[in-house]
């Protein structure tokens, strides 16, 4: 990895992020990838796909979405500004949107994709081949926001290919993930917006995270399944979305960047 990050960091407690969630969606990835280069400063990484089902889903009230920029910007921005409130690492203020295909992802430390069950996803040779090495080689790719026992099965039954030798393993409450930064009693179920009362979306109703470990026992793929971190970041000056959720989802994704950066 070229990026060099400050891993001093310092924080006296959660307070929430300012943020302005309403910003306008933008698809373009050749636009956010011009916003910054690779350097010594953190940059968020979110990752294109293709899916299976076609490329756009919606509905009458939000119209059509790309399954990939769900989110999008806002969540991605919101949480960079809380890295930089909460933490010492320095940090590009704008994210930036990717292929898996793009040999610049060895550039960068961290990545993140969501809603991988919905429709499933689509990698092609060189992006399975992409993301296998940038894993080995010490990256880290963190994967939100899908839920239930058919959105895995949905997710998986492609992901599987990047890795068939390795099996996926769910990390308990005591893993060093949950106490990077904060102490956090293992995964939490974050709920998207309108669902205050956070009732499971599917048939899971608690939250997991799996993961696939290299041969040291690094986690490398981290699965953030039955939670919604992204509209946690999203979401956190909605007036209805309740704050003690997007306060976790910052605690969460601190911890998840911290252990990602440190090993």
């Amino acid at each position: 990895m070229k990026t060099t990050i400050l891993l001093c960091a310092f924080c006296a407690g959660l307070t929430l992020i300012g943020a302005e969630s309403g910003a306008e969606i933008s698809l373009s990835t050749e636009q956010s990838n011009e916003l910054h280069e690779a350097g010594d400063a953190f940059t968020f990484v979110r990752i294109e796909y293709d899916t299976t089902g076609g490329d756009w889903y919606g509905d009458e009230e939000w119209g059509p979405w790309r399954t990939w920029a769900v989110d999008f910007p806002a969540a991605d921005q919101n949480f960079l500004r809380g890295v930089r409130r909460l933490t010492n690492i320095h940090v590009n203020r704008e994210p930036i949107v990717m292929r898996l295909d793009d040999d610049r992802i060895f550039e960068y430390p961290f990545l993140y994709m969501l809603e991988v069950g919905r429709q499933g996803i689509q990698l092609s040779e060189k992006e399975m081949h992409n993301l296998r090495e940038y894993l080995l080689r010490g990256g880290f790719l963190f994967i939100d926001d899908f839920w239930g026992t058919w959105q895995w099965a949905n997710f998986y039954k492609t992901f599987a290919q990047v890795f068939p030798d390795k099996s996926v393993v769910e990390l308990t409450r005591d893993h060093q993930i949950f106490h990077s930064y904060y102490d956090i009693d293992g995964p939490q179920m974050i709920p998207r917006v309108h669902n205050v009362d956070n009732y499971p979306e599917q048939d899971i109703d608690v939250a997991i995270n799996r993961a696939v470990l290299d041969d040291d026992g690094r986690v490398m793929v981290l699965m953030n399944w039955n939670s919604d971190i992204g509209d946690g970041w999203e979401h956190t000056y909605h007036p209805f979305y309740p704050t003690r959720y997007a306060n976790m989802a910052y605690r969460l994704g601190i911890n998840y960047l911290m252990y990602a950066l440190t090993h």
